[in-house]
């Protein structure tokens, strides 16, 4: 990567809703992606409004205790300008920011990549754990995006990053200070979370529990406690499908059983959103008052935590060091053979 290189950098996240008003489309815009409701188009098109009706409501309600709207964009926009601080010696270097569900969406910010004119596109996920859900769709929706809008530069992708040093640094920090504030109640259970999935897509193929488990292993090799009680489980568990597990509200109802403190850490959001900020905080944590838990603890995502942008930064930093673009980041297979999911198989 030449210092004289125009770089453009683009963060996919899933976005959320901007008002109240935006809920229905933004979950009509959900349901009616392939990568999540896996039927052809007409009757995906049919249950998504038909999903998307019903459940609007509801989530209006949970965006209500938050100010109405997701706060997702606006971290994502921190997240970007502190991207950007971290890689000033890297040339001229600009974030973009593409949401899969809600502005700005992909085509919006491929139009704003191809007016920047950069000499090299380089492709963030804030997913560290890569899945057919999410990376993988976004980016599906930005290949179709950025060929419409013409450009051409090359481009390479940063397709996962579940034991990024930086990431795992960010987490182990902001879980320490939790724990040793439920010590006092007891010996503490450590709760690493993150969204769940229906056990189909896994069993098709997709890496993604696996990768969850080796965040999970990586945070607690860092934490260095070797009488530390913790569990990666799930959350945010939609339909009648069966999810993978153990699920997040029945570990907590397990920790009043055994009367035990909890802190509980987000391993899959990097930012806050309604599945932070009100399923975690608001409803597991009456969930735990109910349970008769003696503590309850909840770690803030990492955020635009030093380390976790130094991390990101590092990962954008190797990634265009390589000589020829790279489709998937993966220089070789991260995930197991089995994974017929993986981001080498999306190349």
């Amino acid at each position: 990567m030449s210092s004289t290189d125009r770089t453009a950098v683009v963060l996919f996240n899933l976005g959320g809703p901007d008002s109240l008003a935006a809920v229905r489309p933004f979950l009509f815009n959900l349901f009616n992606d392939p990568a999540i409701i896996r039927l052809p188009r007409l009757p995906r098109w049919l249950l998504a409004q038909l999903i998307s009706g019903r459940r609007a409501p509801i989530a209006r309600e949970i965006y209500a205790q938050i100010g109405g709207a997701s706060p997702l964009l606006a971290n994502t926009l921190d997240q970007a300008v502190a991207l950007k601080q971290a890689l000033v010696a890297a040339g001229e270097v600009e974030v973009f920011i593409a949401m899969r569900y809600w502005h700005p969406m992909a085509e919006d910010t491929a139009a704003a990549v191809a007016a920047f004119a950069p000499d090299r596109v380089l492709l963030l996920p804030l997913y560290p754990q890569w899945s057919t859900t999410t990376t993988a769709s976004s980016l599906a929706a930005w290949r179709t995006a950025a060929r419409r809008a013409g450009i051409t530069a090359p481009s390479s992708v940063v397709c996962c990053y579940p034991t990024n040093s930086g990431l795992i640094d960010a987490m182990a920090a902001l879980i320490k200070p939790e724990l040793d504030v439920a010590s006092a109640y007891g010996r503490p259970r450590l709760l690493l979370s993150a969204h769940g999935l229906p056990k189909r897509v896994v069993a098709a193929g997709d890496p993604y529990q696996w990768q969850c488990e080796q965040t999970v292993a990586a945070l607690v090799n860092r934490l260095g406690h070797p009488e530390l009680d913790w569990v990666g489980c799930y959350q945010s568990r939609v339909g009648p499908l069966e999810w993978i597990g153990p699920s997040t509200d029945q570990e907590i109802s397990r920790a009043g059983r055994d009367r035990v403190p909890v802190v509980i850490a987000p391993i899959a959001f990097v930012s806050e959103h309604s599945e932070t900020l009100v399923e975690i905080e608001i409803e597991y944590r009456h969930l735990a008052q109910a349970q008769g838990v003696p503590y309850f603890g909840r770690v803030p995502a990492v955020g635009t935590a030093a380390t976790f942008i130094a991390g990101l930064a590092g990962l954008v930093r190797d990634t265009l060091g390589n000589a020829a673009p790279m489709r998937s980041g993966c220089a070789s297979r991260f995930c197991p053979a089995e994974f017929s999911g993986c981001a080498l198989s999306h190349r």
